[in-house]
């Protein structure tokens, strides 16, 4: 199989070369490019043929959906990510399967396995429909690792998210706890704000994980939150009047 990689950071495309190198004998390495402009001319040339792409989610010009829009790609596309902003809603769309960075060998093995027993390419219209949907309502999922298993939480799920010592942590409502890589600044970005609230530097919760809230050392207000958390969950007092506007459904 031929195969076109569309990565614009050096050190992650040499080690996926590596891996496709040392993982299979019949996978041919025909092109690499590392931005959309050079996907999209690629792509194009009538001489240039792939039959599986690896397609970093974010290029230094643009995004992967910028290369949907200007192109129609024949062959089975594996997204590549360092977070799975794009990776979730590729999937379900048709696209084969997605890989974090940094790329697993195990990982890898599968998602060619399934190029080998799946043919076609990429839905474009229903990829960037479902991408503009994600946009307009926010996140449904998010992938964590959990182990040696990939893990989806859907945002249903979440009771709160916090960050301590340089980690962000994702807390379930059953109590499960998941490190991310994400930082919480990136979440606010693209979390629901009709469900999500930043109460601090530290903290973002969920309105249904919210038991009660108390008055907190003059105008700070604490949360009981459930499950409980293990610190004290303390709304700052910047954010205290838009805090009880979104508790009452006014933001």
């Amino acid at each position: 199989m031929n195969v076109l990689i569309v990565e614009d950071e050096l050190m992650a495309r040499k080690n996926l070369e590596r891996l496709i190198g040392e993982q299979f004998s019949d996978l041919q390495i025909v092109g690499r490019v590392g931005t959309v402009r050079d996907a999209v001319a690629w792509l194009r040339t009538p001489a240039n043929r792939a039959d599986v792409v690896f397609m970093d989610a974010e290029l230094s010009d643009g995004t992967c959906v910028d290369i949907f829009r200007q192109t129609e790609i024949a062959a089975r596309v594996i997204m590549t990510t360092a977070y799975d902003n794009y990776a979730v809603r590729a999937f379900e769309v048709n696209c084969i399967d997605y890989l974090l960075k940094p790329v697993d060998p195990a990982a890898l093995r599968r998602a060619v396995e399934r190029c080998r027993q799946r043919s076609g390419g990429v839905d474009a219209s229903r990829l960037l429909a479902a991408l503009d949907m994600q946009r307009e309502g926010g996140r449904e999922r998010y992938i964590v690792r959990f182990n040696d298993r990939i893990v989806p939480v859907s945002v249903e799920n979440i009771a709160y998210f916090y960050a301590e010592e340089k980690n962000t942590y994702l807390v379930t409502s059953d109590g499960n706890r998941y490190v991310m890589d994400l930082t919480l600044e990136m979440l606010s970005e693209e979390l629901d704000t009709r469900r999500f609230f930043r109460i601090s530097r530290s903290c973002i919760v969920a309105l249904p994980a919210i038991a009660s809230v108390v008055k907190h050392q003059g105008t700070r207000l604490r949360i009981s939150a459930r499950p409980r958390p293990d610190f004290d969950m303390v709304v700052s007092r910047s954010r205290v009047d838009d805090f009880l506007k979104w508790l009452e459904g006014g933001l």
